[in-house]
């Protein structure tokens, strides 16, 4: 099957776009029935404004952000930061005695 270009308009701004001959293979290839609707532009801006990633359709990948959490080192008593959230019953060392206790159990 041969495909060529198409002119379509994007049903959002109203301007026209093309339908490429290698963008309608793909569409054949992954058996989509519909043409597109909106050019890459509205596309894009679309995918942004519903939180999706444009290609596909899925949500997209959430964004996680580094916990940081105040505490108090199990070990030697001094305030500290660690990079996740303690979880009760088990010990929270400073970045010290968590480096010493590496080194004690590599030897």
């Amino acid at each position: 099957m041969e495909f060529q270009d198409k002119a379509l308009t994007c049903m959002d701004c109203g301007n026209d776009f093309v339908f490429t001959a290698g963008e309608q293979l793909f569409f054949h290839d992954k058996q989509f029935k519909n043409e597109p609707k909106r050019c890459k532009f509205c596309k894009a801006k679309r995918a942004a404004l519903f939180g999706t990633n444009g290609s596909n359709g899925q949500a997209a990948a959430p964004v996680y952000h580094k916990v940081e959490t105040r505490t108090v080192c199990s070990h030697c008593n001094k305030e500290t930061t660690v990079p996740f959230r303690p979880t009760q019953g088990r010990p929270v060392l400073c970045r010290e005695c968590f480096q010493q206790g590496r080194v004690g159990a590599a030897v």
